[in-house]
């Protein structure tokens, strides 16, 4: 039998994520196998690439957590425009030395990380991912161009912890009938909600939900373990998201730059011209059915609410009153820029050296936008995870910049959500895949997603992690303070 081979077309650098240096590099496809057949669903090939980022770690005690890079593939033909979600191999793939690679059972992308406990830079190379193309519905012989991409991530162990502090946040949880008694979390079985003793409520405020349950065992509770992005999206990843879509698709999905403009500078209005000359700094103006989209194609999913608070809190005890660094003091100066819009853009007056920081309305008022992600680790002064703006795991802005969009519990369109993972692909007018993704709280008007950690135009009690004014607020439009980041259940 004649065999055939693919036409590898070499595309260079295939994604940056600007947050902390992370580059994928030398990408190219090795190691074809044909030996099933022609056109059988059992032929790969293998997608090799160097991949480095900095301010990496992996702890063994405490957080007892690592850093990691969510890696997955798009194709093309060459003959064609559409680009596609490449099927991975569950098993097959190559570690570089001192790092390992955990695979999903969708096979949607990978995980690389540490293999040893460190903090320090990666710099690995040669990784190498078992491509299904046969899956694909791929013939031996196509000519494809790969991209590969990856997204900065942070493990968040799973672990009993607490819902609310105890504290005077708006509709915050607590353990019935006592405001100040916290509720633990310590299973994924479902929540009973009410006015009986021991079950989880919370006052009754605008936006704050409609008191009702139960939470039901298949809404993700944030027990379990899964990784969360470790920073908002950035303005540079949604340009690479919106270059890779169809034009239909990222015309849906493009928000024209309003004045002003409040940091926001993506420009360009067709495939390809899709840039931004603040590549470094956390994407504004997105919506609900943007960052599900986004999601979506990604293969992450939204994170839930009760997550959120596990990412920030972690499992220590809780603070009344606490940010997402643990403690209730906030620096209170205005914030000046140093190198702003550069990938080393950092503060330059008014940081403080002793309580945490975080863009708010006191803070970024002469700013008037979302700061570069990671900023506050990356400012001269930073001693730990409080001048940070840390969370437990070390998860970065969940405080301030930009509104969080969790999926609520204090709704029913919120409490059918099942944690399902993004499949990749989007429908033809680029939203979310509702087949696939149908439990996803709707693109349209939003309703199931709320509003978590405050914004760079909030007042300081917003930022709080466990305050959920505006937690079952539906809204689905675009705004200068609303970006998001996604998670996805640890394999």
């Amino acid at each position: 039998m004649k065999k055939y081979f693919f036409l590898i077309i070499f595309i260079g650098i295939s994604f940056f994520c600007f947050s902390n240096n992370i580059s994928v590099t030398n990408v190219h496809l090795t190691g074809q196998n044909t030996t099933a057949g022609f056109n059988n669903v059992a032929n790969y090939t293998m997608v090799q690439f160097d991949i480095s980022w900095d301010n990496s770690w992996r702890t063994p005690t405490l957080e007892s957590n690592w850093d990691a890079a969510w890696v997955f593939v798009k194709y093309r033909l060459k003959t064609q425009t559409t680009w596609n979600h490449a099927t991975l191999n569950t098993t097959g793939h190559t570690a570089p030395t001192n790092s390992t690679i955990t695979t999903p059972t969708d096979g949607k992308g990978i995980f690389i990380y540490k293999s040893a406990v460190g903090i320090g830079s990666n710099t690995w190379t040669a990784a190498k991912l078992r491509w299904n193309y046969g899956v694909d519905g791929l013939y031996d012989f196509d000519s494809v161009e790969v991209c590969v991409f990856a997204i900065e991530m942070v493990y968040v162990p799973q672990g009993t912890f607490a819902l609310g502090s105890g504290g005077s946040e708006i509709s915050a949880f607590y353990k019935y009938p006592t405001t100040t008694n916290t509720y633990s979390v310590s299973t994924e079985d479902a929540i009973t909600v009410g006015t009986a003793t021991n079950n989880l409520y919370y006052p009754s405020s605008t936006y704050g939900g409609d008191q009702a349950g139960p939470i039901p065992a298949a809404f993700p509770k944030g027990y379990n373990a899964f990784y969360c992005m470790k920073y908002e999206i950035t303005q540079q990843q949604y340009v690479d998201f919106l270059n890779k879509l169809t034009q239909t698709q990222a015309t849906a999905r493009k928000f024209d730059q309003p004045t002003p403009n409040y940091r926001y500078a993506i420009t360009g209005s067709s495939i390809g011209s899709y840039a931004t000359t603040n590549p470094y700094v956390a994407c504004n103006y997105l919506s609900w059915a943007d960052l599900a989209a986004y999601f979506d194609w990604s293969g992450l999913r939204p994170m839930t609410e009760l997550e959120f608070e596990k990412a920030c809190r972690g499992t220590r005890t809780a603070t009344a009153n606490e940010y997402a660094w643990g403690t209730t003091s906030i620096a209170g100066s205005v914030y000046t820029l140093n190198n702003s819009g550069a990938s080393n853009e950092v503060i330059a007056t008014n940081y403080s050296t002793s309580v945490g920081n975080a863009l708010y309305l006191t803070t970024g008022s002469t700013i008037i936008g979302p700061g570069r992600v990671g900023i506050f680790a990356g400012t001269s002064g930073n001693n730990g995870r409080v001048t940070a703006g840390a969370t437990y795991y070390g998860i970065m802005e969940m405080s301030g910049n930009l509104w969080e969009r969790p999926v609520t519990v204090s709704n029913s369109a919120g409490r059918a959500f099942t944690g399902i993972n993004g499949d990749g692909k989007l429908d033809d007018n680029g939203n979310a895949d509702g087949t696939t993704v149908g439990n996803w709280p709707a693109g349209t008007d939003a309703a199931g997603a709320g509003f978590r950690g405050g914004t760079w135009g909030s007042a300081a009690p917003y930022l709080r992690v466990s305050d959920r004014y505006y937690a079952a607020h539906a809204d689905g439009s675009r705004y200068a303070d609303c970006g998001g980041r996604g998670v996805r259940v640890a394999p």
